[in-house]
């Protein structure tokens, strides 16, 4: 089962509508449920998508080192991808992580889904909770 948030989903969808026609690719982050400031009625080691990385961070040295400096250290095990022409599952050419979700048009409730890195497809479960506020200290 994957978790996320409806913020994080929802934001994820508007840079894909955004986007298109071309193709996104987005490392997602995670929060465990113990960090919230609400019971979420999960284990309290149990990841939730709350973040992603912009997909330019790091681009610079990435393309020149094949090395992806613009994922956090620990973080990025999970990772948004698009097919704006493409079907609702997981291809050859996605970058792949330990769950990828996968977004089609028309970028609504009905128009993505989690899957795993051999594109099984998993249950989603979409939170309507804020993610804990970070500081930067």
């Amino acid at each position: 089962m994957v978790y996320v948030t409806r913020g994080l989903l929802d934001v994820l969808l508007d840079l894909a509508e955004d986007a298109e026609p071309k193709e996104l690719d987005v490392t997602l982050s995670s929060t465990p449920a113990e960090k919230f400031d609400t019971d979420l009625g999960l284990d309290p080691e149990t990841p939730v998508l709350t973040h992603f990385v912009l997909p330019e961070a790091g681009w610079p040295v990435s393309a020149v080192f094949g090395m992806d400096i613009g994922t956090p250290a620990g973080r990025g095990r999970a990772r948004f991808v698009t097919h704006p022409q493409g079907r609702l599952e997981v291809t050859q050419r996605d970058h792949l992580a330990a769950v990828v979700l996968v977004a089609v048009p028309p970028w609504d409730e009905r128009s993505y889904a989690a899957f795993d890195r051999s594109g099984r497809q998993l249950e989603l479960v979409v939170l309507d909770v804020e993610p804990p506020q970070e500081s930067l200290a």
